[in-house]
């Protein structure tokens, strides 16, 4: 995947065998171990590897469960509740399902941030970012579809409410919206039958995510990582070899990440989910505040600052959407916003802007809530159709230093192949980058 000459030799008779047939430990052996990362890279760049432990844990916790769930209407409910009572370990696989699909989105914003934060979209590493794009859209969908399965209130109401969007699209064509729903639904209401097929896709979207992965890793390894600096590597002191330093690097993240994940999983198991889904699915009784999950709100907030059904719907897939396309949005001419005096501050309005959407959309739709949602939405895309290409165009960046070697170093130092002490690694940092 990569152009670097590989330094691969097996280390016995069989092994040389098997490489020359099927060059697997290789393939390996060149992208995680020997594969060339910048020597800049930052604690924010450990959560690639945190989102595939996040990905690797849901979907084994995810097989598991499936065994003892009973997707129907009525025992899909008493289904969960008697796997955290009677299936072994069931009182920790099920919560840690759970509250894994809370962290996998947490490690997937901050993902997502840094990404636009350091330009990692930018040439020539627009696929990439797209496929994270799309990633990210297979994530909300699997979610959304498991958030149904426990079939209580506020899943039963949420999928009613979520799916009826749809039936906005009659306006564009008329009955084309309702058929839709009534497929989505396999009838004409929220029903067992429509627990049923969300089941089957949550199932099978976690696979189809994991399949993204892959070509995002690829595209990754084809055209290299980013940096803090944004600057491209150009010598070898400017890397690292992946293995031991990077590797060394995302465990500790990891480790750091797991603690986390372990408090709210063993303390605060159902602290991220709404009460009102422990009561069982009932019909005849609308909740009398119907919210999403914690990590939907800000596009829910979009959902509702739209007076019309059509636009608040077409608004809240555009503001996903949009990411897609921030490559060829973004026009300045250097790639870290590290580097950007002025867009920095329009950064972390940005970042605010999130948070206060999220903020906004667990409340309820009226007054002054609705009010700044509006105002935080128009910002929202306002960032990237007018900020980002603007102010990309006027903004005169800082001076990027030479190399990332000189990012780490300073300017002026020697490179490391001559400046290691004695018994020091090639490549090694002399000292932690400036930031």
């Amino acid at each position: 995947m990569s152009s670097h000459e590989s330094s691969y030799e097996p280390k016995s008779a069989t092994a040389k065998w098997w490489d020359e047939r099927l060059p697997l430990p290789r393939l390996m052996y060149d992208q995680f171990v020997e594969f060339p990362t910048p020597r800049n890279l930052n604690y924010l760049w450990t959560f690639g590897g945190i989102l595939t432990f996040c990905l690797v844990a849901q979907i084994v916790t995810g097989i598991v469960l499936a065994m003892h769930y009973v997707p129907s209407g009525t025992d899909a409910f008493d289904s969960v509740d008697r796997i955290r009572r009677d299936v072994n370990y069931g009182w920790l696989i099920q919560p840690m399902h759970a509250v894994g699909a809370s962290m996998f989105f947490l490690a997937a914003y901050i993902h997502t941030f840094r990404g636009l934060y350091y330009g990692s979209y930018r040439a020539p590493r627009e696929i990439l970012w797209i496929l994270g794009v799309f990633i990210l859209l297979a994530m909300m969908a699997t979610a959304f579809m498991g958030y149904s399965l426990p079939w209580g209130q506020m899943s039963f109401w949420a999928v009613t409410v979520i799916t009826n969007l749809f039936s906005s699209l009659d306006q564009i064509i008329p009955g084309f919206g309702t058929s839709i729903v009534e497929w989505l639904w396999g009838g004409y209401a929220v029903s067992g039958v429509t627990l049923t097929r969300f089941y089957s896709l949550h199932y099978l979207l976690p696979f189809v995510i994991f399949g993204l992965v892959i070509l995002h890793v690829w595209a990754l390894h084809v055209c290299g990582q980013n940096n803090p600096t944004g600057i491209e590597i150009k010598t070898k002191s400017d890397s690292l070899p992946m293995y031991p330093y990077a590797v060394s690097k995302d465990i500790f993240g990891l480790f750091v990440f797991v603690i986390i994940f372990a408090w709210f999983l063993l303390f605060l198991p159902d602290y991220l989910g709404h009460a009102d889904n422990f009561v069982k699915a009932d019909p005849l009784v609308t909740p009398p505040h119907i919210v999403p999950e914690w990590y939907f709100l800000p596009f829910y907030a979009i959902l509702r600052a739209i007076p019309d059904k059509l636009g608040g719907v077409i608004a809240m897939f555009a503001s996903i959407a949009i990411l897609a396309f921030v490559p060829w949005l973004d026009r300045s001419p250097v790639r870290s916003t590290k580097y950007r005096p002025i867009y920095k501050w329009f950064f972390w309005l940005f970042v605010f802007t999130c948070l206060a959407l999220g903020y906004l959309g667990a409340k309820p739709a009226e007054g002054v809530y609705v009010f700044w949602a509006r105002i935080f939405t128009l910002y929202y895309f306002a960032h990237f159709l007018i900020v980002m290409p603007i102010l990309g165009s006027m903004e005169t960046p800082k001076s990027l230093p030479g190399s990332i070697s000189e990012a780490v170093l300073g300017k002026g130092s020697k490179s490391t192949t001559s400046s290691a002490p004695a018994g020091a690694p090639i490549g090694a940092p002399a000292a932690p980058e400036d930031r």
